[in-house]
């Protein structure tokens, strides 16, 4: 393992979203602690007390689901596990990339070690392992309906400690864990009462993949904030509607924050300062409205990640065991419903960022009352500019739009009428990776469409600009300009533009903003810590 930062350790240390970033991208280890591993050997005892009792639990000496009433001898309960696990994997679909697989496997083993879910310290030191090897599980996208946890998702999972299932090789393809395990002299587990159970109850897929896309959303509030400012700048529009003692007469922190970002981003522009006299009263909304839009979701976003680093560091087990009080309690905290509605919202916070940034592209592309060329063209009529980059983006944005049901809402009931309110958490977890991509997108052609509108702007392009300061940008934004001219050709001319939009939509996922502009960003990108207060 290629660590970077000393071993997150279980038991002492709280997973904020940069810690869980960093121990899904392979840069921290983690290890279990003496105080976690205390708590779990405590709580095998009492399970192995209950064993040894007359007490019926369920799904420890019972069947599951709407065969709870089904009694199994002790004879037959290790192999219970076994059969729990193989046939409740049943996924479907595409797997889940590396990260938000060792997102799974790091959840789940923060979940067992609170000592509650009845499991040796053998299992959690096999899901500990399993994320030490480099191999990442074959863990199928699809079925979960995120109410008993993320059963099946899970339970591909569980395959894999078991020395069953498959891997992902390293291309991406599926191949058997078996003789990967047995090769690297690791054998399977051999799960005891309550182990298959306590392994496949939890909401570990949908906040692996929630965490992750806060993450991603996170970083894009910030590129989508440098794509406005660039805009504005594109656009001749005013400062003003970002100053600081206006906002704060409205009191979200959020709005602010981005405001803040882009009067940095701003600073020093010779552009603004151009124009301060000029006859246009207002902006549009979707210049002059840019910090309370980018604000709301930026508070999204951070809400979210809070409840996902919430749910991160809970039990989410059922039954869970009460060492303490020797209570055995079969409830609900496997239901993804706090998950859900946040997933569902986060969704939609993304997708704002893609619907305003069309609307700016649209502008720039509008000849901003002849100050620009229509559609950004060297030679309207002869040639069509950027017309066809805001067809991409509003087609991206519809996509946005249709897919933007939310899935908490929508329950289907299962084992037969038992599970007969289910959070769909899951299917709210899957979009988001759509959403994001969708969006990345949308920021990268509006990058593309103000860059290349500065060239126009700034009087000649960018070589005259270096040779006379005449009409500079902000410093931050002069980087930026110069990073997207050096990625794609900015200059105008008609050419096929599919590639300058994957060009920057990969530099915006990469998320590798110059040194001045995260500074800039600083009050936006702030880290987003777990709650400590929680319980």
């Amino acid at each position: 393992m290629n660590e970077t930062r000393a071993a997150f350790v279980i038991g002492r240390d709280t997973l904020d979203l940069e810690g869980f970033r960093a121990v899904v991208g392979g840069r921290r280890a983690v290890v279990l602690g003496d105080e976690a591993r205390a708590r779990i050997a405590g709580c095998d005892l009492f399970r192995r007390r209950l064993l040894a009792s007359d007490r019926r639990i369920y799904g420890v000496n019972t069947g599951f689901g709407r065969l709870a009433d089904t009694v199994i001898p002790p004879a037959d309960q290790a192999r219970l596990q076994r059969n729990l696990v193989r046939s409740h994997a049943v996924g479907w679909g595409p797997p889940l990339d590396p990260a938000a697989a060792r997102g799974m496997v790091l959840l789940r083993a923060l979940s067992l070690a609170h000592g509650y879910s009845g499991v040796r310290v053998e299992v959690v030191e096999q899901l500990l392992w399993l994320l030490d090897s480099g191999l990442h599980p074959w863990i199928p996208s699809r079925g979960s309906v995120g109410a008993s946890g993320d059963l099946a998702p899970l339970a591909h999972l569980a395959l894999v400690l078991m020395g069953e299932g498959h891997l992902l090789d390293t291309g991406g393809a599926r191949q058997e864990a078996a003789p990967v395990l047995a090769g690297l002299g690791r054998p399977g587990l051999e799960l005891q009462a309550k182990e298959g159970l306590a392994l496949i109850n939890g909401t570990q897929l949908m906040n692996s993949l929630g965490l992750l896309a806060v993450g991603r959303a996170l970083d894009l509030v910030g590129t989508a904030t440098v794509a406005a400012a660039l805009s504005l700048e594109a656009l001749e529009g005013s400062a003003q509607p970002f100053g600081a003692a206006y906002h704060a007469l409205r009191r979200h922190p959020e709005i602010a924050d981005v405001a803040a970002g882009i009067r940095g981003l701003l600073a020093g522009s010779e552009v603004l300062a151009g124009h301060r006299g000029c006859a246009r009263v207002q902006d549009p909304y979707s210049v002059r409205c840019a910090p309370q839009v980018i604000g709301a979701t930026l508070g999204v976003v951070r809400q979210a990640g809070k409840v996902l680093l919430r749910e991160a560091a809970s039990v989410t087990d059922n039954p869970v065991l009460l060492p303490e009080s020797g209570e055995v309690i079969t409830g609900g905290h496997f239901h993804g419903q706090p998950l859900a509605l946040q997933l569902d919202f986060l969704y939609q916070a993304v997708a704002e960022l893609a619907n305003i940034a069309e609307r700016r592209i649209n502008l720039l592309l509008g000849g901003n009352g002849g100050r620009l060329p229509r559609f950004l063209a060297g030679a309207p009529g002869l040639e069509s500019g950027l017309m066809i980059a805001q067809y991409l983006a509003a087609g991206l944005v519809v996509e946005n739009r249709s897919k933007a049901f939310p899935a908490a809402v929508d329950s289907v009931p299962t084992s037969d009428g038992q599970e007969d309110h289910v959070s769909m958490g899951s299917v709210g977890a899957v979009k988001l990776e759509g959403v994001l991509e969708r969006t990345t997108a949308v920021v990268a052609i509006e990058l593309l469409t103000a860059a290349r509108a500065l060239q126009f702007v700034l009087r000649g392009g960018l070589a005259a600009r270096r040779e006379s300061p005449t009409g500079r940008l902000a410093p931050p934004l002069d980087q930026v300009l110069a990073h997207l001219g050096g990625i794609v050709d900015l200059a105008p001319g008609d050419r096929p533009l599919s590639d300058d939009v994957a060009a920057v939509a990969g530099w915006v996922r990469g998320g590798s903003l110059p040194p001045s502009v995260a500074a800039c960003l600083a009050p936006i990108l702030a880290p987003i810590l777990a709650d400590e207060a929680a319980p």
